[in-house]
């Protein structure tokens, strides 16, 4: 029963275009094409605007220290702060540096150099790039200002205080290696729901609902559990390698127990969400809608630690808020099993609970035939 079941499943989804687009194209389309938009990893050379109202050697040299900087580049030297808001408006540029009248005379005076800076917070990634590049600009100038002045009152000692910066599991920095190793796992469980619940609404469209047999229900979610543990070994053994993301020497005993855990606490929550479909149009409404909710709760664009609590337990009844922490710590930062207990125990759980609610669902009322998936 379990192998004809097994196997009826896949002749179904070959038998879909639909469902084997979503399920399997998808994942292929995705591995390329989500990737490409971060192929630079870090943003670099936002356009960035000067206002020098100080006209003075210091003043130029500030500039051409802004124009070396690998994040901004400077694009632009209005003549007066409202032309640069203008130009700031029009999207021109990311940023203005304005260099106030005085400036070269408060340094060599002992005094404190000001210098103003203005990003346009609406496209925030742009501009904190821009703002970064700026700030060690400034950060670099300032201490060349203040050599220059303890130099002047006599010899210079050493700073009391050196600091040594050294990212960890994303060495580079990159955005695409932040976001896409978690985002990776978000595909694999929505395509698994829709694809899995596209079928089971086919099914109820045409034949009505129908009770199935324990171990037809158990075949039906092994076909479902290969498919999105291919798609894990697809994404983590090739598509991360390829894209050239971050990964770590992670025992392939512990990849294989997560991806396992993560996929099997997906494949029940598809079943018992395919139970309350009766038309294959009402799965792919629900991915439009709970696709970026989702992708919220998972903590990838936004910490966990600043989400109110109520809304990060809801979270937990996602497969993908642990599974996620889950993969990028066993596959990224190489933890250990026991350091993941907590993320284990909850794909547990909800594999236990969703599991329930689907043999609960697809209980067989009355004698029946079995469904035409199993014949």
């Amino acid at each position: 029963m379990i192998g004809r079941a097994f196997l009826a499943t896949f002749r179904a989804i070959f038998a879909d275009s639909s469902a084997l687009m979503l399920l399997i194209g998808s994942c292929i389309l995705y591995a390329f094409f989500y990737p490409s938009a971060y192929s630079g990893e870090v943003p670099v050379r936002m356009p960035i605007a000067v206002v020098d109202l100080d006209h003075s050697g210091t003043s130029r040299a500030l500039e051409n220290r802004l124009g070396a900087v690998q994040q901004a580049e400077l694009v632009s030297r209005p003549p007066s702060p409202a032309a640069a808001l203008r130009q700031l408006q029009e999207r021109r540029v990311s940023a203005i540096v304005v260099i106030p009248a005085g400036f070269e005379r408060r340094i060599l005076s002992g005094g404190q150099g000001v210098v103003a800076l203005y990003g346009n917070g609406a496209y925030l990634l742009r501009t904190s790039t821009a703002l970064a590049g700026v700030g060690a600009a400034l950060g670099a100038a300032g201490r060349d200002a203040a050599l220059d002045q303890a130099m002047a009152q006599g010899a210079p000692a050493p700073p009391p205080l050196a600091m040594i910066q050294r990212p960890l599991f994303n060495t580079r920095e990159g955005y695409g290696s932040t976001i896409f190793p978690g985002v990776a796992f978000l595909i694999i469980q929505q395509t698994l729901l829709i694809g899995l619940a596209m079928l089971a609404a086919t099914m109820r469209e045409q034949q009505g609902r129908q009770g199935i047999a324990p171990a037809g229900l158990l075949g039906i979610a092994l076909a479902f559990f290969v498919i999105g543990c291919a798609n894990i070994a697809w994404f983590t053994g090739f598509v991360f390698w390829f894209q050239d993301y971050p990964r770590a020497r992670a025992d392939p005993a512990a990849l294989l127990v997560s991806a396992a855990l993560f996929v099997a606490a997906t494949v029940a929550g598809a079943l018992a969400l395919g139970s309350f479909f009766r038309t294959r149009e009402r799965p792919i409404q629900l991915w439009i809608v709970t696709s970026v909710p989702i992708f919220f709760l998972s903590g990838l664009s936004w910490p966990a630690e600043a989400t109110p609590h109520w809304l990060t337990l809801l979270a937990r009844l996602l497969p993908t808020t642990p599974g996620i922490r889950l993969m990028v710590g066993i596959n990224q930062m190489g933890a250990t099993l026991g350091e993941q207990w907590a993320e284990l125990l909850n794909l547990a759980l909800l594999t236990l609970l969703y599991g329930g609610i689907a043999a609960w669902r697809y209980r067989i009322r009355k004698p029946a035939r079995i469904s035409a998936i199993e014949s």
